[in-house]
């Protein structure tokens, strides 16, 4: 029989339970003891449901309190001395590195004051991963046995799992140098490690495991040779070593034809490789298996959330069968699950319809179940014919196709995509509309979503408030933050998007083609979670959605006030976009959604305009080529056809975050300002790669993920080692991202040191 495998599973609760327990950790309203229960239950339940579907390889330790590859970084001692030298507990060790700590002294506990390591994209989903962090001083050796712990901790439920573990070669060619090391290649480092992986995998072989899921994402990235070169020194070491389990290498996010090489020959059990979104490498990549080692045919999309079409699963599956033999072929999920909602049962308000073409993790289960299960001669025809029923109902549906919608994007043209006037004329108009200062202040649009806020859009969304009163509560939100803003000395402001729920959700509510969940949660960091819309249709704006707030937000103040969107490219990609037609198309549809929003903004008399963009750098494919020139093309153009309507008076910013981004890939969207995260960023050279950026540019001043409050002095500094490289007269100064997950305690002090800062600058600058 076919055996089925399951890469990894949601860590956070079929309700949240993760984030309602962390978070009440953070803020002293419960122990150690209660988070950690909570963690155990959530593990367990993983575990049940996981054997109470049939799956056959089930995975252990890919539960984190924070994130997976931070874990690795504590369980291996890679700690900066910066964190060690507080003497913390581990988990509180795990959450400094991960959020910062800001502590003062008490008579029991010495003061903290530490910030968080870099946050960074991992690969090209909407989650983010704590960037390991080396020196010349680091000293790799084993913290705890975490992933032996919960590998018995399931055994003793009598549920035998496959530990996972993020492999030697990707988990330092993800990492990065610190700041003290910057001459430091982290695979330098291959040799030190690669004892500490042995003794873990020893370990593990001595609770009993038999195999482990060793996880090597980075085969289907652009790969130095030093780094190929690596995979053959790392797992040939590992072969050698003493007592330790079979090893099966995962990869995912795509194509690992031009890797293969590297990999070839290897002495592991076997791999699994990702046939959803590159099923075009399967003939090389089972060419190159070695004739005892096992494929792991990842064909359930651990991505997405539409139905597997099992005509197709069973197809594909059925083919590596004929090239391998039934035992040496598993069933699997393209990738951990971790990316999608947690159970489909739990909405009770989606379309009866439109829930039919749906498959969150929990249901995921049943179908890699039902294709091992096909695969294996038994009897499914039932849900074989359920399936294909539901694949023809979506095909079908009225709700999938808008001729109006596709004509518009048929009909798109150059012009539609290009400013009225190059940046050097807008630039001189903007001076004399808006007469700023040297080092303008502004925010990136977001102010704290406070408990009373999220009180009255629950008591609105029950009925439990008329729309009036509603409206009247947002009013009065808005006005706090305008004068809040004014009050420090802002100069252009934000109206603090109170009404909104989410940056993306807000705007999917309001569009034609989406469709919501009620708890369709996943992870995207730590404690943030975020519900995705889902693109089921051609996507256009019924009527405008973001006009009424930003121009009673102007109309209360004499500054430059900014209208506030989320650009095409970020809706697309922070949700979950269809399968059925390309992404360049759903990304121009929304293009020309915005374009209305951005043009009826002008025409309201807000004229600064912010059209954020933090996904960019997420959606560019993982490869050189011509599949990422196309993306950056369309992707640009999509920006471009929503913001190039507007006057040259009119002021367009967008904003970038927790990505490592190419200043040419901004400079195409041909945005008259930028902000840019930049704040845990150590490399001065990172700096210089924007030095020649022609637009104006903010470089993100302080981390918004982390409580901790920068002093006037920390700002200055920062500012400083700016300036040495980039002009005074086109920086901007600003914080990292949007402040929603900060309270207001953090948001006054932080900005007001900011501005404060500014000021300090404009000051001496003038006397020069």
């Amino acid at each position: 029989m076919v055996q089925s495998s399951v890469l990894g599973f949601p860590r956070i609760g079929a309700f949240r339970e993760l984030k309602k327990t962390t978070e009440a950790y953070w803020s002293g309203k419960v122990g150690k003891d209660e988070l950690f229960k909570v963690g155990k239950e959530i593990r367990e339940n993983n575990w049940k449901l996981q054997k109470a579907a049939g799956v056959d390889v089930i995975a252990s330790n890919d539960f984190s309190y924070y994130d997976q590859v931070l874990d690795l970084s504590l369980l291996f001692n890679a700690i900066p001395e910066r964190y060690t030298k507080y003497e913390l507990d581990p988990i509180d060790t795990l959450f400094a590195m991960g959020r910062g700590l800001q502590r003062k002294a008490t008579d029991s506990e010495k003061a903290v004051d530490v910030t968080a390591l870099e946050m960074v994209k991992w690969f090209d989903s909407n989650y983010h991963y704590v960037r390991p962090t080396f020196s010349h001083s680091t000293e790799f050796k084993l913290n705890g046995q975490k992933p032996v712990d919960e590998y018995l901790e399931a055994k003793k439920l009598g549920i035998e799992t496959r530990p996972v573990v993020v492999g030697p070669v990707s988990y330092l060619f993800l990492g990065k140098a610190d700041k003290d090391s910057l001459d430091l290649e982290p695979i330098s480092l291959l040799e030190k490690i690669l004892p500490v992986y042995a003794e873990l995998l020893a370990k593990l072989s001595a609770a009993g495991a038999t195999s482990v899921q060793i996880d090597e994402p980075i085969l289907v990235l652009d790969l130095p040779e030093k780094v190929q070169a690596a995979f053959k020194t790392a797992y040939e070491y590992l072969a050698n070593a003493k007592n330790i389990p079979k090893l099966v290498v995962a990869s995912y996010f795509g194509d690992v034809r031009p890797n293969l090489a590297s990999i070839k020959g290897l002495p592991v059990h076997g791999f699994h490789f990702d046939f959803v979104r590159a099923p075009e490498q399967f003939d090389e990549v089972v060419a190159a298996l070695t004739a005892e080692q096992v494929l792991s045919v990842g064909i359930i999309d651990g991505r997405n959330i539409w139905k597997a079409d099992f005509s197709e699963a069973v197809a594909f599956v059925e083919k590596a069968i004929a090239a391998l033999g039934k035992d040496r072929v598993i069933v699997a999920t393209s990738s951990s699950l971790l990316h999608t909602p947690v159970d489909l049962t739990n909405e009770k308000k989606l379309d009866s319809e439109i829930k039919n073409w749906f498959s969150f993790a929990t249901q995921k289960l049943d179908e890699v179940v039902v294709v091992a299960k096909a695969v294996s001669g038994e009897d499914v025809k039932e849900a074989l014919s359920v399936n294909a029923a539901a694949i023809k109902s979506r095909k079908d549906s009225a709700i999938t196709n808008d001729a109006d919608v596709q004509k518009k994007v048929d009909s798109i043209n150059e012009k539609l995509s290009s400013r009225a006037a190059a940046f050097p004329e807008r630039l001189a108009a903007q001076k004399g509309k808006f007469n700023l200062p040297l080092f303008p202040t502004t925010t990136i649009g977001s102010f704290p979503q406070t408990k009373d806020i999220r009180i009255n859009r629950n008591k609105f969304t029950k009925g439990e408030i008329t729309a009036e009163q509603y409206d009247t509560f947002i009013k009065s939100e808005i006005e706090k933050v305008v004068r809040f803003q004014e009050e420090i000395g802002l100069d252009v402001l934000v109206h603090g998007e109170p009404e909104r729920n989410d940056m993306v959700q807000y705007f999917g509510e309001q569009l034609k083609g989406f469709a919501f969940t009620t708890n369709g949660w996943v992870q995207s960091y730590g404690s943030r979670y975020v519900r995705p819309p889902v693109v089921v249709g051609d996507v256009s704006r019924p009527h405008a959605m973001s006009v009424k707030e930003s121009v009673y937000a102007q109309s209360i103040t004499k500054k430059p006030m900014k209208g506030m969107l989320t650009g095409p490219i970020t809706v697309l990609r922070w949700s979950f976009p269809r399968n059925d037609v390309s992404q360049k198309v759903q990304a121009l549809q929304l293009g020309l959604a915005l374009r209305d929003e951005v043009n009826d903004l002008e025409a309201a008399g807000v004229e600064v305009i912010q059209v954020d963009e933090p996904a960019i750098r997420e959606g560019l494919p993982l490869r050189s080529g011509q599949e990422r020139s196309d993306y950056l093309k369309y992707a640009a153009e999509s920006f471009r056809i929503a913001t190039s309507g507007v006057k040259n008076t009119t002021q367009i910013h967008s904003h970038f975050c927790y990505s490592d981004l190419d200043p040419n890939h901004i400079k195409a969207l041909d945005a008259d300002v930028v902000s840019i995260e930049f704040s845990k960023k150590d490399d001065p050279n990172y700096i210089q790669e924007f030095s020649n950026y022609p637009n104006h540019i903010g470089l993100g001043l302080f981390d918004i993920h982390s409580p901790r409050i920068p002093s006037k002095e920390e700002f200055i500094a920062r500012i400083g080692e700016i300036l040495k490289v980039y002009p005074a007269d086109k920086f901007w100064v600003n914080p990292d991202c949007g402040l929603k997950t900060r309270g207001w305690e953090e948001v006054r002090a932080s900005l007001t040191n900011m501005v404060e800062a500014a000021k300090t600058y404009r000051e001496k600058y003038a006397q020069n």
